[in-house]
């Protein structure tokens, strides 16, 4: 879900400058554990994701992003940006266990996570379990245990709504903390360009530019029927951003939607047989995924892309969790027979495990007080 989406999503009708959240997000974190595991990496760039020619960066270093390189982007113009750029190919149960260690410690500090990826997480921190009296305290305190504990930095942000954390969780990376307090996310927002926001990509930053849309500042001018006329559904969004206005909670309990993987081809391929051996990896790669997160579901859904990039989809539903990974595989492998053969190559192969149910729940508050409202 965009943060535009969202906006509207879980909101009630607390005063935002009551709530005292944290967003943390992990800097570079896939690159960076590769390089903590292997100190040879260290220092060097380096990015996670396939080296093929159609491969495709999930992240990279610091290192790697003085270069020019960044996320998403193909490997083949990161190698050219940074000849002598280092691939490694992505360990996911080792990222995911990571992970539970960092969220263990964010329930040390509040039960109101909400984790966003297996990298970034929002916390309420209204309440403290700890008692020890300052969001930002904690937000110091979190990053510290995060380097002692894992071996990684974390950059956050701590003010007075989701929207204003995860802009300044962004603002000092990395290895940064920043705070808005109360009363200063207009004036935040107002010297910031608007493709900083989230949910405005480089096209919709085109499209406010020729509209003298540049700044918050320049945002704030526009009306809301000016608003809604050139951006139709996420007006309101902007509308608000452009204040420093988020009235969503965080949601503790946010369920994960899907376990999936997919893999670009290093070349398009019709075959049956080699097709059944890419998907043969993919189940093994996705069930160790469903594995990790502990996770069950009832849909298996098949996902191929053809050459021309047009998408074939196939699923199947059950009237219970998905039993085994022997089941998860015939299920993947029947939906994949129902469309051979093939009327056209296929660039991409995806496999993914929906309707689920998550295991991975915060514990409940132990200790059971609550301490009040934090100061920043």
């Amino acid at each position: 879900m965009s943060e535009a989406a969202a906006q509207s999503d879980e909101e009630d009708d607390r005063a935002p400058g009551l709530r005292k959240i944290i967003h943390v997000d992990m800097d570079a974190f896939y690159a960076s554990v590769e390089q903590r595991d292997d100190p040879s990496l260290r220092g060097k760039p380096v990015a996670v994701g396939g080296d093929g020619p159609r491969g495709v960066l999930s992240t990279c270093s610091y290192e790697a992003r003085l270069f020019g390189c960044r996320s998403a982007m193909p490997s083949i113009t990161a190698k050219r940006l940074c000849p002598q750029l280092i691939f490694r190919r992505p360990r996911f149960a080792v990222y995911t266990e990571v992970s539970r260690q960092i969220r263990a410690i964010f329930r040390d500090y509040t039960p109101h996570v909400e984790p966003l990826s297996l990298d970034e997480a929002y916390l309420d921190v209204t309440e403290d379990l700890r008692g020890i009296g300052s969001a930002t305290r904690i937000a110091q305190l979190i990053r510290a245990r995060i380097k002692a504990e894992t071996g990684l930095t974390a950059s956050a942000g701590v003010s007075y709504n989701k929207f204003l954390a995860k802009l300044a969780s962004d603002q000092n990376k990395p290895d940064g903390l920043c705070v808005i307090r109360p009363g200063e996310g207009a004036a935040f927002v107002a010297a910031l360009p608007v493709r900083r926001f989230f949910g405005i990509g480089p096209r919709g930053a085109e499209k406010m530019a020729a509209l003298g849309i540049e700044t918050g500042t320049d945002l704030v001018r526009c009306d809301i029927a000016f608003l809604r006329r050139h951006f139709g559904g996420q007006a309101d969004y902007l509308y608000r951003a452009a204040r420093g206005i988020d009235l969503r909670r965080v949601k503790a309990n946010r369920p994960r939607k899907s376990v999936g993987a997919e893999r670009t081809l290093d070349k398009d391929i019709s075959s049956g047989s080699a097709l059944r051996d890419v998907l043969a990896r993919i189940i093994e790669i996705t069930w160790k995924r469903i594995e990790s997160s502990k996770s069950e579901g009832r849909t298996v859904t098949l996902k191929l892309k053809h050459a021309d990039f047009s998408q074939l989809t196939r699923a199947r539903s059950l009237p219970r969790a998905v039993a085994s990974r022997d089941e998860f595989a015939a299920i993947g492998h029947a939906l994949l027979d129902e469309v051979l053969p093939l009327a056209q190559p296929v660039r991409l192969v995806g496999l993914t495990l929906s309707a689920l149910e998550d295991e991975d729940r915060p514990p409940a508050p132990v200790g059971g007080a609550s301490q009040g409202q934090l100061p920043f």
